[in-house]
């Protein structure tokens, strides 16, 4: 008489994939903490603005070329932090998608 264990007779395969999950599950933390600890750098308008973000998404900081600052036209400066948060975000997708791309089988890596 064949033993039914509530998985369609796979309890041995059953335990592996729970193995398998887990590690996933292990290496994806630590690909996540590797992230948070790395930075993007991203510029706009020719160097003239400067964006550091963290690729958890933190804006570490903006610095902004005192030539840039035309009091005149605060639109143009307003346009190019804009830009260059935009190119940090960016960066920090591509870095994501690098690191959890292979554990994710490239879904999700914008998730995390």
């Amino acid at each position: 008489m064949a033993k039914y264990n509530g998985f369609g007779g796979m309890g041995g395969n059953m335990q592996q994939l729970m193995r398998q999950a887990q590690k996933m599950q292990e290496d994806l933390a630590k690909a996540q903490e590797e992230l948070k600890d790395t930075e993007v750098v991203a510029t706009a308008a020719g160097g003239m603005v400067e964006v550091v973000m963290s690729c958890d998404r933190k804006l570490t900081s903006i610095k902004i070329n005192p030539a840039a600052v035309d009091p005149d036209d605060v639109e143009m400066l307003e346009d190019m932090i804009v830009a260059g948060v935009n190119e940090a975000l960016k960066l920090v997708e591509e870095e994501n998608s690098r690191v959890l791309g292979p554990l994710t089988g490239g879904m999700g890596g914008g998730l995390f």
